[in-house]
């Protein structure tokens, strides 16, 4: 699996595991919807800053975003 796909679902089971919609993570985190279904269907390479948008609105630091995604 690829590191992108690995950090669409990590994303996903994060934004679940806080009982957040995706439209409710995309608005908190001010980028689009779509953009955020890409994120995590692994479709996109997203940014740092945009990484870092969606660790505050999950209330999360960075290293917890990327916990368990492995190197390919």
């Amino acid at each position: 699996m690829t590191i992108n796909k690995q950090l669409g679902y990590r994303i996903r089971y994060l934004r679940q595991q806080k009982g957040m919609s995706i439209e409710a993570l995309a608005l908190e985190a001010e980028i689009n919807r779509n953009y955020l279904g890409d994120l995590e269907r692994g479709t996109r390479n997203p940014t740092l800053i945009i990484l870092n948008k969606i660790a505050k609105a999950l209330d999360i630091d960075l290293p917890t975003l990327f916990e368990g995604i492995k190197e390919l």
